[in-house]
């Protein structure tokens, strides 16, 4: 049984993340585009299960794109959930009036979002949507990531991390190869902007790398000059 597909069209990466994190733990596979043209193009391109769209997008307005989602020939019924800071009546009735299937008002919970579209997943008709087992465990190469625990190991040894290595170390691991600039890795250690310098992250790069050294793991972050790291899986 393949891993459900959902589009995410989203131009904040912050907010992106954490939807994309959300959902891979429950075993969904997330595109994420962050125009409205991009977005309709891996749309026609690729069929979707789910759509999660923002209302408010650097091209134009989701309430446009939802329509335009709608006239697909072949998939245009698959379920769409609106992801925006509007919480107005007007902008959720006009929502639902344009084929939208549920609303989420931002600043929202990456848990309720999961479960509502867990729950349009499971009414769409030949649906055999399963929430993954043992979500809280991730495996990449030789990374073991515990999330309950907070705890990762490398070849089955145990890093003692602190806990903002921990989530700079966290994001690469759950999207290996995907390479991160300086400004993301510090949103993902959840560290003040105004606070941490970008040159912050090298230090913690530099230091994960002393620890995976004597387990031969010292590699497995790649430097991409100029642009920041990412996790490689290459053996």
């Amino acid at each position: 049984m393949s891993s459900p597909r959902v589009l995410l069209i989203e131009d904040e990466p912050g907010i992106a993340d954490s939807v994309i994190y959300a959902l891979k733990t429950e075993g969904i596979f997330v595109t994420w585009h962050n125009t409205i043209a991009d977005g309709i193009d891996a749309f026609n391109q690729a069929p979707h299960d789910l759509v999660i769209l923002d209302v408010g997008l650097p091209d134009g307005s989701g309430f446009e794109c939802c329509q335009r989602l709608r006239l697909h020939p072949s998939h245009g019924m698959v379920p769409i959930i609106f992801l925006t800071a509007r919480s107005d009546e007007v902008d959720r009735v006009l929502g639902l009036e344009l084929g939208a299937d549920d609303y989420v008002c931002k600043p929202f919970s990456p848990r309720e979002l999961s479960s509502r579209v867990r729950a349009h997943l499971r009414r769409i008709p030949g649906g055999q949507f399963q929430p993954a087992t043992n979500e809280h465990l991730v495996r990449v190469s030789q990374f073991r990531m515990d999330e309950r625990r907070c705890e990762i190991h490398y070849q089955s040894q145990l890093l003692p991390l602190s806990a903002q290595q921990y989530r700079v170390l966290r994001a690469l691991v759950m999207e290996p190869g995907k390479v991160f600039s300086r400004e993301a890795l510090i949103r993902a250690s959840e560290a003040d902007p105004e606070l941490c310098e970008p040159r912050t992250v090298d230090s913690h790069i530099r230091d994960l790398r002393s620890l995976l050294r004597p387990l031969g793991g010292d590699r497995a972050i790649k430097t991409h000059r100029g642009l920041g790291y990412s996790l490689s899986v290459d053996p």
